[in-house]
């Protein structure tokens, strides 16, 4: 997912974004562990867009209390 389809979405949606990767890079870790998991690289790519998601979320509400 892009940065920039990120900061298009509501502070709500964000934060439902960050959960379902949140859970899924636990469920992805667990299966690394147990050897079942197959694509490793799924392991990276939700780990960065869970960071991304986590940026753009930081920026969203670092921006109003700049503001002020």
């Amino acid at each position: 997912m892009k940065a920039r389809e990120l900061r298009d979405l509501s502070e709500a949606e964000l934060r439902q974004k960050e959960s379902d990767f949140t859970g899924e890079l636990f469920n992805l870790k667990f299966q690394h562990a147990t050897g079942q998991l197959e694509n490793t690289e799924r392991l990276v790519q939700v780990r960065r867009d869970l960071a991304r998601v986590k940026t753009v979320l930081r920026q969203k509400t670092a921006a109003p209390a700049k503001a002020a």
